[in-house]
């Protein structure tokens, strides 16, 4: 990788040759909210009313899930105002749509868009960052877990996909609902409280069991598609010192018809180099990026993706290298020496000692 550039320098490159219109919002994107929200209906009254066996049950909820997902990837979109420009409507449809996931547009907003999208991959600063080897030395509990043999801890880690969103939008609330000015912190609190209460109240209406399959599964599910994305986005990239997005952003690639229900959320070097313009002119940025610094430019398929996430450890050393403080085994991050197509690692013979191990947050 060469020297890093910052946002900037490349937003103002590519931007001259983007449509105006790119820039402009489109609220035609709620159309596809609007189909997943039937759906839902749809699934809630089949669940309730009807006296389906297991599996079909067992179906609804596979589809709700991925609709709670696919909403949740809208209200990404509704809340970096690139659908509405309105702020009151623009938070409106934004909780409705993370509704199912129980996250406030309040918070995500102060969250996401303030925090992770200007830190980005930055170890101290980005809450989504995940932690260094530092730390491993500050937390008991971290140096429990990295004791664990790695192949059972990076199967846990991708089971755990499935509450990890729900686990760290609880975090963030507690980490940021401090920095909110107190005549707001009410409407936060409203925020956080509102879907839950409904959601309970819910299961008090239609019984445990029905509650199930149009809740606790879709809700896991839906955890599991978005953390899915969310992980290999910057997970197998560097730490970097400055925020450079084709740096610190992975993209991966899907079938059409998975970009058209998950709203583009697949081109996420593109989001966070125009995170201002709608996904919908995402395939634009990618081709103008590939023509100029395709050398620098990171993405593979989203299962390839997966697999490189699995056989790689969560823990950064010296910002470029992913490490295994068990075995002492360092493996490159992308740019620097990782290749998907064949992960290996170095061992420099001996596990990190004490003063080596991790920092930073966890996701």
């Amino acid at each position: 990788m060469k020297e890093y550039q910052s946002l900037s320098w490349y937003a103002a490159r590519i931007k001259p040759h983007l449509p105006k219109e790119a820039f402009k919002p489109v609220p035609s994107r709620l159309l596809g909210g609007l189909a997943f929200l039937v759906v839902i209906v749809a699934g809630f009254l089949a669940v309730g009313l009807l006296e389906l066996n297991l599996w079909l049950n067992l179906l609804i909820a596979f589809v709700l899930g991925a609709c709670y997902a696919s909403l949740g990837f809208l209200g990404h979109e509704i809340l970096h105002g690139t659908v509405v420009r309105k702020p009151w409507l623009r938070d409106l449809l934004g909780a409705i749509s993370f509704w199912p996931l129980c996250t406030g547009p309040s918070l995500w907003r102060k969250w996401h868009n303030m925090n992770h999208h200007v830190h980005t991959q930055d170890e101290h600063k980005d809450p989504d960052a995940w932690i260094t080897a530092e730390h491993l030395e500050k937390n008991k509990l971290v140096r429990l877990m990295y004791r664990i043999p790695f192949f059972i801890r990076a199967t846990f880690s991708l089971f755990s996909l499935a509450m990890t969103f729900t686990v760290h939008s609880s975090r963030m609330f507690k980490v940021y609902i401090k920095d909110f000015d107190p005549r707001n912190r009410p409407k936060v609190w409203l925020q956080l409280i509102l879907p839950w209460a409904s959601w309970i109240g819910l299961l008090f209406w239609i019984g445990f069991t029905n509650w199930i399959f149009v809740f606790l599964l879709p809700l896991l599910i839906a955890n599991f598609i978005v953390m899915s994305y969310i992980s290999t986005n910057h997970r197998l990239n560097p730490l970097v010192p400055v925020n450079d997005p084709l740096a610190n952003s992975l993209s991966v690639t899907v079938p059409k018809w998975v970009d058209a229900i998950h709203f583009n959320f697949s081109y996420h070097t593109e989001h966070h180099l125009f995170p201002s313009i709608s996904p919908k002119y995402y395939p634009l940025v990618k081709e103008q990026i590939k023509q100029r610094w395709p050398e620098r430019y990171h993405e593979m398929p989203f299962l390839q993706a997966m697999i490189a996430l699995f056989k790689t450890p969560r823990l950064y050393y010296q910002q470029n290298e992913l490490v295994d403080p068990r075995a002492g085994n360092r493996y490159g991050s992308l740019g620097h020496g990782l290749d998907p197509n064949n992960i290996s690692y170095q061992n420099p013979g001996e596990a990190l000692p004490t003063s080596e191990k991790p920092k930073n947050k966890d996701v």
